[in-house]
């Protein structure tokens, strides 16, 4: 131990004070490594996640196209049933105008032919005619609302239900099998 003694004190406080720093000198080189290997990893983090929004928004988007190219189709076709029904409900209203004419007809023949017999007589049948002829035009008025009314009641439910079967997970798979 003779040569330690030989050593100022001085110099052994500079040799202890080299050691720490070159201790912390690495310490900090080896956090640097960590942190830049920190950053690489978050880096490919953040690519991995964008990458994974981008496709479920692609995704997002192709459902959202699919369900309205569905809503379009059969909205189109629940226009077209309904400008069909409106037709034939136009027709239907046209034959009962004519049947109007026809009873209005009849009515006129009956006061005509009437005239040959008694009052009392006249007065019964003109009214009874009357009254079935009013019930007549009232029934079949009533028959042609009430036809088209559940014509446009079936064309719109069916249309409800050909959108959701559409939009219903057969659907939705199908959409996804064609994004793969």
């Amino acid at each position: 131990m003779s040569w330690l003694g030989a050593v100022p004190a001085w110099c052994w406080w500079l040799i202890g004070l080299v050691l720490v720093a070159g201790g912390q000198e690495i310490r900090v080189g080896a956090g640097k490594v960590e942190a830049s290997t920190a950053k690489s990893e978050l880096a490919d983090y953040r690519v991995q996640v964008a990458e994974r929004d981008r496709r479920a928004a692609a995704q997002a988007r192709t459902e959202e196209q699919r369900r309205q190219a569905v809503a379009d189709k059969e909205g189109e076709s629940a226009r077209k049933q309904l400008e069909l029904a409106q037709g034939r409900a136009a027709a239907a209203e046209s034959a009962a105008g004519g049947l109007r004419g026809e009873i209005d007809r009849l009515r006129a023949g009956r006061a005509a032919t009437c005239n040959t017999i008694t009052t009392q007589q006249r007065q019964a049948g003109t009214s009874a005619v009357v009254v079935l002829g009013g019930l007549l035009e009232d029934a079949d008025r009533m028959a042609g609302s009430c036809a088209a009314a559940l014509e446009r009641s079936r064309i719109a439910g069916l249309a409800c239900e050909s959108i959701y079967n559409g939009l219903s997970i057969k659907g939705r798979e199908n959409s996804e099998r064609s994004l793969r």
